[in-house]
């Protein structure tokens, strides 16, 4: 009976957060039929405040990741006048999709110390454990992995994007590409104050497969053999077709 009276005096006694994120999603289903060309999310929210306006710069950091997996990451060079694979650098996971928006450059608005906590920038939300006794300069593989998803719309750096009035409503859009990769996608919100995380909140837009697409994707991970025969087939029947079709245009 003391240890549950003490237990309900600390408790009384802690602080109770002064500002809290509360937000929503404009879709938190997204559909990948034979005709997507992409989705915009819409990301908005609010601040509630139990006391006054706190001092210091308030920021709103926004994150969306798609499902991570291992990525193998190959060097070429030119060999006899050929371009050839010469060096692979394994990564343990990066994210198929990365976006981080936030109300100014995230070095403003968030501490390397939170950073690294929390994982919110792009390098720091790819696992790189090891890759350092794989190649002399393993960074620049994770550096080029980067890079080539950003030019493909996978991975975004948004500064700026998140629009917060008189430090309490807030909103942002991310744009969703056509070659996203089937999963959940973990949206994180961020409320910081001085660089320092106060506030957090997590929801997960579904990103599904549906029609032709799900029957196709399903059938050639749960039945391969039957894809294939069934793949061979439709070449056949594809590859007679034309051919019938052209003799008789031509008789």
């Amino acid at each position: 009976m003391r240890l549950i009276l003490l237990l309900l005096c600390l408790m009384a006694a802690l602080p109770a957060r002064a500002e809290r994120v509360v937000a929503g999603l404009s879709q938190t289903h997204v559909a990948i039929t034979t005709s997507f060309s992409g989705s915009e999310i819409l990301i908005f929210g609010a601040v509630r405040r139990e006391a006054p306006l706190p001092e210091g710069a308030l920021h709103v950091v926004v994150t969306v990741a798609g499902p991570s997996g291992p990525v193998t990451v190959r060097r070429k060079a030119r060999r006899l006048g050929i371009w050839v694979n010469t060096e692979a650098v394994e990564i343990d996971a990066a994210p198929s999709f990365y976006a981080v928006a936030s109300t100014a450059p995230l070095s403003e608005a968030l501490s390397q110390t939170e950073d690294l906590r929390h994982k919110v920038s792009i390098p720091r939300a790819i696992r790189a454990v090891g890759t350092a006794a794989q190649a002399a300069d393993a960074e620049s593989f994770v550096e080029a992995l980067i890079r080539i998803r950003s030019s493909n719309g996978l991975y975004q750096v948004l500064p700026g994007e998140v629009s917060l009035t008189e430090d309490t409503l807030f909103r942002t859009s991310v744009a969703l590409p056509a070659n996203l990769t089937e999963g959940d996608y973990q949206t994180r919100i961020f409320l910081t104050r001085e660089g320092e995380v106060i506030d957090a909140f997590e929801t997960v837009i579904a990103v599904r497969k549906v029609g032709l697409e799900r029957w196709t994707y399903l059938l050639a991970h749960e039945q391969p053999l039957l894809y294939g025969i069934l793949s061979l087939a439709i070449a056949i029947a594809a590859g007679w077709g034309a051919s019938a079709a052209f003799r008789l245009i031509r008789g």
